[in-house]
This record gives C-alpha cells, sequence and structure tokens, in this order.
C-alpha cells in the first residue's frame, strides 16, 4: 500500500494529488493507495482519502504502509524513517500557492542528500521514483535527540 501524507497546514497540494490519479488511471499504480489529503481542495478518484487523521490512525497508516509519500514536513518523514519505511518527498512550492516559500524544498534537498529519503522534484517521474523506492539502499537514520538533550543540558548546567 502506498500512504500519501500531506500535512494538516492550510494550504492545499492538490499537484500531488491529482499525479497520483492519473497514474492509477493510467495502470502505472495497480496497488491499493490511501492519502490524508488535509486542506487540499482537489479530491481523489481512484483512490481513498480522508481530510486529517488522528495519530493513532496515522501511525497506522505508516505501518501499514510499503511506501510514505509525503509533503516535506519533518515529523512526517521522521515517522517515515523511524518505521524504517521507504519516504519519498514531493515538496510544497510557493509558485503553486503549496506554501509561503520554498522551504519545504531545502527540507527535502537536505534528506535527500543524507541518502534518508527520494525527492521528487518537478522534473522527476513519480512513478520511477515509486519504483526506485521499493529497492533502493537508504541510509540508516539515526536521532540526534540525545545529543541535543545533552547538549543543552549541558550549557544550562554551566550556567
Amino acid at each position: 500500500m502506498i500512504f500519501i501524507a500531506v500535512g494538516t497546514q492550510k494550504f492545499q497540494l492538490n499537484r500531488l494529488l491529482k499525479q497520483i490519479d492519473r497514474l492509477i488511471e493510467t495502470k502505472k499504480i495497480s496497488e491499493k493507495v490511501f492519502a490524508q489529503i488535509g486542506n487540499s481542495d482537489y479530491k481523489p478518484v481512484n483512490y481513498e482519502y480522508t481530510d486529517f487523521l488522528n495519530k493513532e490512525e496515522f501511525d497506522k497508516y505508516i505501518g501499514e504502509c510499503d511506501v510514505l509519500i509525503t509533503h516535506s514536513g519533518v515529523g512526517t518523514i521522521i515517522s517515515g524513517l523511524n518505521q524504517k519505511k521507504p519516504v519519498i518527498v514531493y515538496p510544497r512550492l510557493a509558485k503553486y500557492h503549496e506554501h509561503v516559500d520554498d522551504h519545504q524544498l531545502q527540507i527535502a534537498e537536505s534528506f535527500s542528500m543524507q541518502n534518508l529519503v527520494l525527492l521528487c522534484s518537478e522534473k522527476d517521474d513519480l512513478n520511477k521514483l515509486i519504483q526506485k523506492a521499493r529497492s533502493h539502499k537508504f541510509s540508516v537514520y539515526r536521532s540526534q535527540r540525545e545529543n541535543v538533550i545533552k547538549t543543552v543540558r549541558s550549557f544550562i548546567n554551566s550556567i
């Protein structure tokens, strides 16, 4: 199953949702697809969706999916990486009124440069990336949370 998560912000990501519909229509995707579409105003025709999910439902879909396709939300990316799922990041772009700036592209590029995710840019074939995600050897994600906490504690204790 392919799980698509576009987050909960006020912005749409119709571009991705339409592209998935076209891939299903042309039989390039034949497996089940489920999407959390947030505030997108495009309603998928060829796959199931919901506007929003609670945390338990969201985690369940990530756990069950074979491939996670997500906007460039750090929380969603990390959730996928923590569950060792292949992640394709499809960043929102300002020129399509999907966000106020292109910081999502910068986030996606950073994760991609570390070989943690596949970045789907405008020139990429999403279908080919979905196929690549299934066999690509990703780097192992290691959280730096404990190091950050240790550094902050050390600093506070030194004051």
